[in-house]
C-alpha cells in the first residue's frame, strides 16, 4: 500500500476534491482488473474514453480516481483528481509506485524504424556475456535475467513496464535494454523514466497511419532525445538524414556512429557472404555471424555503448565475433537438399525490405534467382503499401504477394494495392496467391539449385490475425517445412 500524496509527484494537477491521505493497494487504468482500495486512471483512447468506466471502477472498489475531466457525480469517501494529462499522469504514478525503478539502474532505450529489436538483443547478449546481469524489453520478449515473460508490445503499457524495471531491481540487473516505440513516447508511457543512454538506429516510412504524417513520426522520436538529461549518453547514427535532427535540443552527452560518414565511431566491410561479414571497427578487425549492412550498424551502436560503458575492448570484440543474429531477423534456413537456401524477416517497411533485398543481390551469385514471398498488415499504413510492391518486384527476380495479418481488411484488396507500386516491366515476375502458407509452398517448388527465398512482413511471429481470428502462423516452421525434406 502506497500513501496517495507519495504518488502524486511531478504530476501535473488541476485540482482534487477529497484526501490525499488515501491508502492505494495499486494502479489500474482497465476498470475490470480494479479490487478494493486501487486507483483508476481514466484515459482517453482513440477508440474508448475510460470516463465512461469510473461508476464502474468505483463499484469494484476504486478509492481514487485520476481524471482529466471531472464526472457530473462525487461519491462519498473516493478522491478525486484532475490532471492535464491523464496518459503521462498514469506513468508518473506508477514511477513513483514502484520508487523511480529506472535510477537504480542502467537503462538503455533503443529508438528507430529498423533495427531496434536486433540492436537491443545484441547489447543484451554482449553485456551478459561480460557477466553483468542483464534485462531485455522487446518485441514479444522480456527478459529478467534467466526469466521470460511474453508481451504484446514493442514497449509495454506503463502498468507492465515500471512493474517489470522494479523486478529488474529486484533481481539485481545492472543494465536493461529497452526498445522505445514512437507509439511508446506519443502515448507518454515512458514519461518518468531515467535512461542512461539513448539510441537512434535511423529513420524511414512506417506508422503513418497512427502518426499521419514523416514529420510528425519524426518529431516524436525526436522527444525522446529532447528528454534525456545531461548525465545521459545519446548515441546516433549519423548516416542517416535525421540523425543530428534527432539531437538539436539534447542535453546529452552527444556520440555519433557512421559507416559512410566521418564520426567518433566507425566501421569498415571488408567481406561479406551467407556464413557472416568480416569487418574493422575503429581500426580493430573482426568478423560477426551477422550478415548485412544493415546489421553492421546494429553490431556498431552495440560496440559504442560497450566502449562509452568502459568495457574492456579486446573481450568486446572478441564477443562480438560470437553474438547470434535474433530470432526473425535475416534468419537462415538451409534445405538439406540442393543447398537450397531460405531467409526469415521482420521487414515490413519500405526501408527494411529494401535493405535486406539489396543485401541477397549483393551476396548471391549471377546463377541464382531471389524469390520474395510478402503481404501488407491490415489496418496499418495504406501508403506503404504501393512502395512495398514496387521494391519487391524491381529487386526480386520473382515475387509472391500473399497476405500478412489482414486484420479487419479484405487480404484480396490489400494486394490490390501492393500491385499498384509493381512497374509494368516487373509484372512478369509476379504472382499472388492470398494463403499465405500456399504462397511459402509455390515459393519453394519453384526454386531451383542455390536460389534465395525470402519470406518478409512477419519475422518472429508466432499467429496470423485474420479478421477477429489468431490462428497459429510460423513462418520459419512453414518454410523449413517445405524447404528441408524429412528423411
Amino acid at each position: 500500500m502506497k500513501i496517495l500524496k507519495d504518488l502524486l509527484y511531478k504530476v501535473n494537477i488541476d485540482s482534487v476534491i477529497g484526501s490525499t491521505e488515501t491508502l492505494v493497494n495499486k494502479i489500474e487504468f482497465n476498470s475490470l482488473q480494479i479490487s478494493e482500495d486501487d486507483l483508476f486512471v481514466a484515459i482517453i483512447g482513440n477508440r474508448m474514453d475510460g470516463n465512461k468506466f469510473i461508476p464502474h471502477a468505483i463499484e469494484n472498489g476504486a478509492k481514487v480516481v485520476v481524471c482529466q475531466i471531472f464526472p457530473e457525480i462525487f461519491v462519498k469517501d473516493v478522491t478525486y483528481i484532475k490532471v492535464k494529462d491523464a496518459r503521462e499522469s498514469l506513468s508518473l504514478l506508477c514511477n513513483n509506485f514502484y520508487d523511480n525503478p529506472s535510477q537504480k539502474l542502467k537503462l538503455i532505450g533503443i529508438t528507430g524504424t529498423n533495427g531496434k529489436t536486433t540492436t537491443a538483443n545484441l547489447m543484451f547478449q554482449l553485456f551478459r556475456s561480460f557477466d553483468f546481469q542483464v534485462g531485455l524489453i522487446s518485441t514479444n520478449k522480456i527478459i529478467i535475467g534467466e526469466k521470460k515473460i511474453v508481451s504484446n508490445l514493442t514497449t509495454p503499457d506503463p502498468l507492465t513496464l515500471f512493474k517489470v524495471l522494479n523486478q529488474m531491481v529486484e533481481s539485481n540487473i545492472k543494465f536493461c535494454f529497452m526498445e522505445v516505440s514512437s507509439h511508446s513516447i506519443k502515448q507518454k508511457r515512458i514519461s518518468g523514466l531515467d535512461y542512461a543512454a539513448g539510441i537512434f538506429t535511423n529513420l524511414s516510412q512506417d506508422h503513418l497511419d497512427y502518426h499521419k504524417t514523416f514529420s510528425e513520426y519524426r518529431d516524436v522520436k525526436k522527444i525522446f532525445f529532447d528528454s534525456l538529461s545531461c548525465n545521459s549518453l545519446a548515441i546516433i547514427n549519423i548516416d542517416d538524414k535525421n540523425g543530428n535532427y534527432m539531437i538539436q535540443n539534447s542535453k546529452a552527452n552527444i556520440y555519433r556512429y557512421a559507416i559512410k560518414t566521418k564520426a567518433d565511431f566507425s566501421l569498415k566491410i571488408f567481406e561479406k557472404d551467407f556464413n557472416g561479414t568480416k569487418m574493422s571497427i575503429n581500426g580493430n578487425e573482426v568478423w560477426t555471424k551477422l550478415i548485412g549492412d544493415f546489421n553492421s550498424y546494429n553490431i556498431l551502436a552495440t560496440y559504442c555503448l560497450a566502449k562509452l560503458f568502459h568495457l574492456d575492448e579486446d573481450k568486446i570484440l572478441s564477443n562480438i565475433s560470437a553474438l547470434n543474429t535474433v530470432e526473425g531477423r535475416f534468419e537462415k534456413i538451409i534445405g538439406n537438399d540442393l543447398n537450397k537456401i531460405g531467409i526469415v524477416d521482420y521487414a515490413h517497411s519500405p526501408d527494411s525490405l529494401q535493405k535486406i533485398l539489396e543485401t541477397l543481390n549483393e551476396l548471391k551469385s549471377k546463377n541464382e534467382i531471389i524469390i520474395t514471398v510478402i503481404g501488407c498488415g491490415g489496418d496499418r499504413d495504406v501508403e506503404k503499401r504501393p512502395k512495398m510492391g514496387r521494391i519487391a518486384a524491381s529487386l526480386s527476380d520473382k515475387v509472391v504477394f500473399t497476405s500478412d495479418n489482414p486484420r479487419s481488411e479484405n487480404p484480396k484488396l490489400i494486394i490490390d494495392q501492393i500491385l499498384l507500386g509493381v512497374d509494368k516491366k516487373d509484372l512478369h515476375k509476379v504472382s499472388n496467391i492470398v494463403d499465405r502458407k500456399k504462397a511459402i509452398k509455390y515459393a519453394c517448388e519453384i526454386n531451383s539449385y542455390n536460389d534465395v527465398i525470402l519470406v518478409a512482413g512477419k519475422g518472429h511471429e508466432k499467429f496470423q490475425i485474420n479478421g477477429k481470428e489468431k490462428i497459429e502462423f510460423d513462418d520459419k516452421k512453414i518454410l523449413e517445412e517445405f524447404l528441408i525434406k524429412k528423411k
